[in-house]
């Protein structure tokens, strides 16, 4: 049984042709009627640069004066910037922006270029790169708009990109529209001195624990979270070990009345 008869309006899982409410359907309500704006895209300008997600590495692991005789010592690897998205992005990825292009404008919220610095489309997946003060208007409409549907956040991450990299702690949502059955990425570029961003516990309330997280390991304040409180590491612990800048010596441990210290510290046998 082909998939659209198991499920009549639901699109297909492909990644070209029509899919989604406006593609799939051409019944009168008042989403597909939108259609038209769905099929007419949204010019983008990005005239800033590529939002850097990586940094150059030189050896393995950043190591180097070991003796390493395996050749890694020589690894070169240029830092990895996404290419911002051009239209069209293929399969439902551009009816996507252009609902939530109408829907944020019905509602009087924001422009879709405002809200939204860069998309971009890679490996099937697409990622919008989000202005911080946006987040939770863009998170519901996301969620309430009825060719949108994006009901489920699965996740809350984030990413330390290491102090080469500008904006380095980028704070990662993970949304999942169960109805159409589709996923889209958003992240907000941070600054480690201002690392804030709106908690979306009020929108999706399964953040809750992973905001908190987020927070316990790589010290991203979510403005707005109930109870901003360590999850994994003890309460009195100091600092966010998923940091680049965290020691990775560790901590000293006591044994059997002896303390031993952390790696870094211990005696070399080179």
């Amino acid at each position: 049984m082909a998939d659209d008869e198991k499920q009549p309006g639901v699109p297909s899982t492909g990644t070209g042709g029509n899919s989604g409410p406006t593609g799939a359907t051409a019944g009168g309500s008042e989403h597909s009627e939108r259609g038209a704006v769905a099929f007419s895209p949204v010019e983008q300008d990005r005239p800033h640069a590529p939002t850097v997600t990586g940094r150059a590495r030189e050896g393995m692991f950043g190591i180097a004066g070991s003796g390493d005789t395996s050749g890694f010592g020589g690894l070169r690897l240029p830092a990895y910037a996404p290419a911002p998205a051009e239209r069209p992005y293929g399969g439902w990825f551009d009816e996507v922006v252009d609902e939530t292009a109408a829907a944020l404008s019905e509602r009087g919220l924001v422009a879709f270029d405002d809200a939204v610095a860069q998309v971009t489309v890679d490996r099937g997946e697409m990622t919008w790169y989000v202005a911080r003060e946006h987040l939770p208007a863009l998170a519901q409409t996301l969620r309430d708009d009825q060719a949108l549907r994006f009901e489920f956040l699965s996740g809350v991450s984030g990413v330390d990109y290491g102090e080469s990299v500008p904006q380095q702690l980028h704070s990662v949502v993970q949304l999942l529209s169960m109805t159409y059955r589709r996923r889209l990425r958003l992240e907000v570029c941070l600054e480690p001195d201002d690392a804030r961003c709106p908690s979306l516990v009020s929108v999706y309330p399964t953040a809750d624990w992973h905001e908190r997280e987020t927070w316990d390991m790589f010290g991203i304040v979510y403005d707005g979270h109930p109870s901003l409180t360590r999850i994994l590491m003890p309460d009195d612990w100091n600092g966010h070990p998923q940091l680049k800048s965290y020691p990775l010596g560790g901590i000293p441990v006591e044994y059997k009345g002896a303390e031993i210290p952390p790696p870094d510290q211990r005696r070399a046998y080179t």
